[in-house]
């Protein structure tokens, strides 16, 4: 328990760090902008992310490292918490139709990500 655990805290440390990495590089990239362009980005990788390594893990026999990988770094990465936050920060600065925006690209982008990851680990793994 206590391994596993250690397994969960050393990803959401890694995770959350890339998070905030590509924050900065997309601010870098972009300036700071109205839209959060950052926290879509994160979620939609991250999506990808988990669908590869869903079908990879499956292939591999490597579903002992969901901890790490699944709960622990992509949980630290993915940010559905802020999405929330975000979106709310743009329905009460009176931008509903930029929150409706948002919450329906970050949810097809986001399960797109997903798909296409599936689909990419099985093309590379078949």
């Amino acid at each position: 328990m206590l391994s596993t655990l250690s397994l969960v805290a050393l990803g959401g440390a890694v995770g959350a760090s890339l998070r905030y990495l590509s924050g900065l590089a997309i601010v870098r990239l972009l300036g700071h902008t109205p839209f959060p362009v950052t926290i879509l980005f994160v979620n939609v990788v991250g999506s990808f992310l988990m669908g590869a390594f869903v079908v990879a893990a499956a292939h591999r026999g490597l579903t002992h490292l969901s901890p790490l990988v699944m709960t622990g770094f992509l949980g630290g990465f993915t940010t559905f918490s802020a999405f929330s936050l975000e979106t709310m920060t743009l329905i009460e600065r009176g931008d509903t139709a930029q929150a409706a925006l948002y919450v329906l690209l970050s949810v097809v982008l986001s399960v797109g990500g997903l798909a296409v990851g599936m689909a990419a680990a099985r093309g590379i793994l078949a």
